[in-house]
Order: C-alpha cells, then sequence, then structure tokens
C-alpha cells in the first residue's frame, strides 16, 4: 500500500475500522485500551471507529461480568457481532445436494442434506438443492436477508463468472450459468467452484491438511478429481481445469476407470455408487473376480495421483471421496510415490468425509466477506 497523506480521510477511516475490526475479531472481546494497544492507533480514533461500527451493527457492546459490577463501574468492552450476517455452503453431487450455514466467524450453526437421483436433471437438482437450503434457514431461524455470501462446490470445470464450461458427472449441467441461476435465490455474492478445489480448501481450513500450505486432496471415484493448494493458495489452473485426474485415461490408456472396476464383460456406469460398493464388499469377502476389480482401480488411482505429484511436489496428499473407506489404498500409493519422488510427501485420509466439499465452500464464502471486511480499494490489509 502506499504512502497515506491527510488528503484522503475516507480511506483513513476505512483503513482504521478494518484495523480494528481485525482486532476485535481476534479476541473474543477487548477493552477500548487493548485496542489501541494492540492496533497502535490513538485512543481518540479508537473510540470513533468502535462507535462507526457499532452503528454499523459489525461490533456491540459486551455485558460486564457479575463480579465486574460488584467492583464499581467496569471498564468498556466490545465484540465483534458474528451474528450480524450468514454464510452458506453448498454442495451439489450426483447422489445428493448438502447446505452448512455459518455465521461471520464460520461457525457453524446447521447442516442440511437430500438426496437426488442421478438422472435428475437440471432444474430438479437446483430445485432438491433450494428446497435443504430453505428447511435449513427455516429450522436455524436465520432470514435470508441475514445471507453475505454462499459458496458452491460443483463436479466440472468452472468459470469464473460460475459457469460450468464441462461436467460429465451431472446431466444438461455442461454450459449451465450454474452462478447466474442460484443468484436468482440470493441477495448476495454467489462463489462457483469445482468440487475438488472446495474439499482442499476445507480440509486447509479443518481438515487432514491444517499445517500444510502444499497440498494435493483427490477426490476419488470413478472419474477422479484433485484440488491443489500452493503456498497455501488454490491453483485452478488457466483454464480452471487443473487437477482432472479423471481425464489421463485419453492419453492412450486401454481401459476407462469404470471398466477397471468391473467383474464383468460390461463397464460400471460411472455415477452407479451402488454398482461400485457390491464390488467393495464382494473384494472383501474374497471374491477373487471383484479384488482384482478393485486392484486394478487402485493401481490406476495411484498412478493418476503419482502423476500429479511429481508435477507439483506437495507436502501432503489428501485421499477423500468414496475411495477413502478403500482398505489398502495408502499404502500402495506411499509406495508408488516412494519410487519417484526425491522427497515423497506424506499421504493421509480426509478427515472431513462427505463434509468436505460443503464445507470448502463455506470457507470460500467466508473469504470473500473477510476481504469485503478487511479491503481498503482492493487492498487486504488484514486477515484473520
Amino acid at each position: 500500500m502506499g504512502q497515506l497523506t491527510g488528503g484522503d480521510p475516507s480511506l483513513l477511516r476505512r483503513i482504521n475500522s478494518a484495523v480494528v475490526l481485525h482486532a476485535l475479531r481476534a479476541t473474543d472481546c477487548a477493552t477500548l485500551t487493548e485496542i489501541t494497544r494492540v492496533t497502535g492507533l490513538s485512543r481518540p480514533t479508537v473510540e470513533g471507529v468502535v462507535e462507526g461500527l457499532i452503528e454499523g451493527g459489525l461490533v456491540v457492546e459486551a455485558a460486564a461480568e457479575d463480579g465486574a459490577r460488584r467492583q464499581g463501574r467496569p471498564a468498556r468492552r466490545f465484540r465483534f457481532r458474528a451474528e450480524a450476517g450468514h454464510l452458506l455452503g453448498l454442495e451439489i453431487g450426483p447422489h445428493r445436494v448438502a447446505a452448512l450455514l455459518s455465521d461471520l466467524d464460520g461457525r457453524v450453526l446447521g447442516a442440511q442434506a437430500k438426496e437426488v437421483d442421478e438422472t435428475a436433471p437440471a432444474d430438479e437438482r437446483l430445485d432438491r438443492l433450494r428446497g435443504a437450503v430453505a428447511e435449513l434457514l427455516r429450522r436455524a431461524g436465520v432470514a435470508r436477508s441475514s445471507l453475505r455470501a454462499v459458496g458452491v462446490g460443483t463436479p466440472g470445470i468452472v468459470e469464473a463468472d460460475g459457469t460450468v464450461r464441462l461436467s460429465t458427472a451431472l446431466p444438461q449441467w455442461t454450459g449451465l450459468r450454474l452462478g447466474e441461476r442460484l443468484s436468482r435465490s440470493f441477495r448476495c455474492p454467489v462463489l462457483v467452484e469445482n468440487d475438488a478445489n472446495a474439499a482442499a480448501v476445507a480440509e486447509h481450513w479443518k481438515g487432514a491438511a491444517t499445517e500444510t500450505d502444499d497440498v494435493v486432496f483427490v477426490l476419488a471415484g470413478l472419474s477422479p478429481g484433485a484440488g491443489s493448494l500452493i503456498g497455501g493458495r488454490l491453483h485452478r489452473g488457466y483454464g480452471g481445469a487443473a487437477g482432472e485426474i479423471g481425464a489421463l485415461h485419453l492419453l492412450g490408456r486401454e481401459a476407462k476407470p469404470e471398466a477397471l472396476l468391473s467383474t464383468t464383460d460390461e463397464p460400471l456406469h460411472p455415477l452407479d455408487e451402488q454398482a461400485v460398493a457390491e464390488v467393495f464388499a464382494l473384494a472383501r469377502e474374497g471374491d477373487q473376480r471383484a479384488r482384482a476389480a478393485v486392484e486394478r482401480f487402485i493401481q490406476r488411482l495411484v498412478h493418476d495421483v503419482a502423476a500429479l505429484v511429481l508435477a507439483l511436489d506437495p507436502e501432503l496428499v489428501v485421499i477423500g471421496g468414496w475411495a477413502a473407506g478403500l482398505d489398502g489404498v495408502l499404502e500402495p500409493l506411499r509406495c508408488e510415490l516412494a519410487r519417484y519422488c526425491l522427497r515423497p510427501p506424506r499421504v493421509a485420509l480426509s478427515v472431513l468425509g462427505e463434509a468436505a466439499v460443503a464445507t470448502g465452500a463455506l470457507r470460500l464464502a467466508l473469504d470473500h466477506v473477510e476481504e469485503q471486511l478487511f479491503a481498503v480499494d482492493g487492498t487486504v490489509t488484514a486477515r484473520r
């Protein structure tokens, strides 16, 4: 940020507001003296900023504790009003839609999921999502007008404006202006992201990758995808298609993933999770054809992940999706990576499970609101 002069008092006020708000948000509550010490601002400046934030609904005076009342008039204490607005994290998947609701601190207040048929057309799938959101808001007693941002995780390659450029997982999804469609239901920004990317963000926020900034998250299925964080920042790629390892079979391989996991001469349907579960169950029971199919699938997944790891050199690989429940998926991956990598990454299972995509979408909504709260003319002054 360039040097400020006294010629732009409105800009200075915005900067001071962001600094004070950040300080309050980093603690349960604080006195004016404590805020002054933390921010380095003068006490009169802090007093004026706090009053302005109270008027704006983002700060409230905290009630004094009983002990302090008995000792005389206590110093006024203030806190950030996390309840001043709310956020939604939405997941749209082949078999279900899900929603998470949080306050402005990212504290989850409720969740709702609804099943949806894999063959459902786009309108029906979106109607199910809207129904899940309406039910969640009603149960939580939160008005729709309180929403500050909505994050959405969906299969497919997603454009910056929320258009799904390509998706083989959901019917009528390719070319869908998803951001525009959902914006009709919300009077706040709607941020659409690829589901594997959202899950990677979630694991970095609350999952297996909280202590790691260079991460590959694999959302494993018959058509696996991956999300990557480099230096703690989501890597989408030039066209938003980074991590589409499910397309590697197009590079001259003889069998598609759905054929590898088949125990017959007919390939599985890519979205038929019941058929996949039956193959896994038969393998666990000792069925030789099923065990061979699972082994083929694991080896393909391992090779696809290894290719991405060689390109990005992450510190950690997190396995999510339904492959996270596969016995024996981690050790083959570790062995394969040890063969090729100078410093093989750690390999771990997802901590968040099926909540990963919606949780990551919620984090994206929170990021957007934080940028609004702490940014001055596009420059982020502070981040929690």
